[in-house]
């Protein structure tokens, strides 16, 4: 395993070796150019990261799960994107689970020595009761970080799918995980904060990661997020709206099929394109396993 002060992500960026003399236009237009770099290094993965894929949309379908495991930056990065399913995709909270070294209080506090136990990933994946039928991805900017290697050597013990995901090539976690993602968007501008680049990339990752699979299990209609949940009003007009889209009725029809679908956008769209009512539109959807296209 490479020393921390070898790795990319570690090393010195000679285009912001005087950042602190440089202005601040000079500043924020070498940040971006740095920036423009990540997409590029993301697209290097476009097969490794459809391998994943292919391995979450199969633990879902086995009824599994997907747990995101990490520390500092990457573990908060995990903890963001699982959280941001169950508004999006309506999923329920457990099916994607965001686990951070140090638990909760690790969102904004460091938590001195978590990341670097190898066993506490594995007591965690334990408290999850972690199966064959989940997929674990360990996200590691250094791709070296003990408490992220333990979680996926557990993970593979048990049978789960396990993916990794680094910002250095020829990482420890690359030889440990059944897939592995290398993004490397090079030394950061501000040496060592993997929150800058490493962070946008991964974060990247895991938008493809999660919006693709919820893709290929049926939430999504075309384009359009048909599982969103209608917790606010934001998401209400949201959910209206889409009901136009999916269905080209104007607004207030949008609004009383919502209304006679009890809330659900995937109700109101089969009510609407299939011309039927609410209880039928339902039982297509159940047939159906949730897919609007068959369903229809």
């Amino acid at each position: 395993m490479k020393s921390i002060n070898q790795l990319t992500t570690e090393s010195r960026n000679p285009a912001s070796a005087d950042l602190d003399q440089m202005t601040i236009p000079d500043i924020v237009k070498l940040m971006n150019q740095e920036d423009a770099k990540v997409s590029q290094s993301v697209q290097t993965q476009i097969p490794a990261i459809s391998q994943a894929v292919g391995l979450i949309v199969s633990a879902f379908k086995a009824g599994g799960r997907l747990i995101y495991m990490g520390a500092g930056t990457s573990g908060r990065l995990g903890v963001l994107d699982a959280a941001e399913c169950v508004p999006t995709f309506g999923t329920d909270p457990a099916m994607v689970r965001g686990i951070i070294a140090g638990g909760q209080k690790a969102m904004t506090v460091a938590v001195e020595g978590a990341e670097d136990s190898l066993t506490l990933g594995t007591q965690d994946l334990k408290a999850l009761q972690l199966t064959a039928h989940d997929a674990v991805v360990g996200i590691a900017a250094s791709g070296r970080t003990p408490y992220v290697i333990g979680a996926l050597n557990y993970a593979n013990d048990i049978g789960a799918a396990t993916i990794s995901l680094a910002c250095n090539q020829h990482a420890a976690v690359s030889a440990i995980a059944k897939v592995a993602i290398e993004v490397t968007p090079g030394p950061e501008v501000l040496s060592g904060s993997t929150r800058l680049k490493a962070g946008t990339a991964e974060k990247m990752v895991l938008n493809m990661l999660s919006t693709i699979s919820m893709v290929k299990i049926g939430k999504v209609y075309h384009n359009l997020m048909v599982d969103v949940k209608p917790t606010n009003e934001k998401l209400v007009i949201r959910a209206k709206h889409i009901i136009e889209l999916a269905t080209g009725v104007d607004a207030t029809t949008a609004a009383e099929l919502f209304d006679s679908a009890g809330h659900d956008v995937k109700t109101a769209i089969v009510m609407a394109l299939a011309q039927v009512d609410a209880t039928t539109a339902r039982e297509r959807l159940t047939k159906a396993a949730g897919i609007v296209r068959d369903a229809l």
